[in-house]
């Protein structure tokens, strides 16, 4: 069947009726300015910056005692410090040594404290911050600075005072003379090559052995101090990291059995605060645990092996 076509001419909008169209300027047949509006439009915009509210100045309270002796002379003592980007507490130590006065208006004796690395890895500057033990390197003002109160520096508590914030960590250094903590190599002459150890070993042992000697979690420690006989948490991981090793497996036996005197692994109170301070990371508990399963084992059946 046939179709018709019309005739007729589509109709054209009038003039009027048409959509105006907004004059075009430059930019926008410029191929380059398009492709920056497209551009502009993909990126986020920068967020303005806010006025900084940090203050100029912080204080600092340090806890100041002359002599290892001389409990008479302790007291404490506030510094005003000017704050600079990215600074920790050693730099604010560092400024009261070149300007050593206090809010007062005192010129007094600069305070002495330990460091060494600067890199949170030999633990001399081990000390109180706000209460809390940690590493005075690795401690930012920015993060402990606040308007209302100062930023409060002690010395270790566990240990004898040096002077200020320096402390006598000698105690922690015989208790591994006592427990043997060390590898033992018959002399000084050519032995061969060692024992090879496994790469799963490796990895083991490895975190036991980032142990700096900080004395964290002796400090964290209800059961170590003073009043006790306590070895502490850095001790027991040390005797298990020797006791792993193929070489100082031969002497176990007498390791294991110097923690079940007084003071060893029994006189532990699981209150799991060292592992909670510890800045290497150290899983203290595990070893704590480990070596009681050593010591319970020789216990039962040591007897059989004399």
């Amino acid at each position: 069947m046939a179709t018709r076509r019309s005739n007729k001419k589509p109709a054209v909008p009038d003039a009027k009726s048409r959509p105006k169209r907004k004059p075009s300027s430059p930019s926008d047949r410029d191929p380059q300015s398009a492709r920056t509006r497209e551009r502009d439009r993909k990126e986020p915009k920068p967020t303005p910056r806010r006025s900084s509210t940090r203050p100029a100045t912080f204080r600092l309270k340090v806890r100041r005692q002359d002599g290892p002796e001389r409990v008479e002379t302790r007291r404490w003592e506030v510094f005003e410090i000017p704050l600079a980007p990215r600074m920790n507490v050693i730099s604010a130590l560092q400024y009261i040594q070149r300007h050593p006065v206090t809010i007062e208006g005192r010129h007094v004796a600069p305070v002495a404290w330990e460091c060494s690395c600067l890199e949170e890895v030999c633990g001399a500057c081990t000390m109180l911050i706000n209460g809390r033990v940690r590493q005075a390197c690795s401690a930012l003002i920015d993060d402990l600075v606040t308007r209302r109160r100062p930023i409060v520096l002690e010395p270790l508590r566990k240990f004898p005072v040096v002077r200020d914030l320096a402390v006598d960590r000698s105690r922690m250094f015989d208790t591994l003379k006592q427990l043997r903590a060390w590898l033992d190599l018959d002399g000084t002459h050519d032995l061969g090559p060692g024992p090879v150890q496994s790469q799963e070993g490796q990895r083991q042992l490895y975190p036991l052995s980032r142990c700096m000697s900080c004395g964290s979690c002796l400090e964290a420690c209800p059961q170590y101090g003073e009043h006790s006989e306590f070895v502490g948490a850095s001790a027991i991981n040390q005797v298990r990291l020797v006791t792993s090793h193929p070489i100082g497996r031969l002497q176990k036996a007498e390791r294991v059995e110097l923690l079940m005197a007084p003071g060893g692994v029994a006189d532990c109170g699981k209150a799991q605060n060292c592992v909670e301070v510890c800045p290497a990371k150290i899983p203290l508990v595990d070893s704590i645990q480990h070596m009681a399963r050593e010591t319970t084992g020789r216990l039962i059946f040591g007897w059989l092996l004399k």
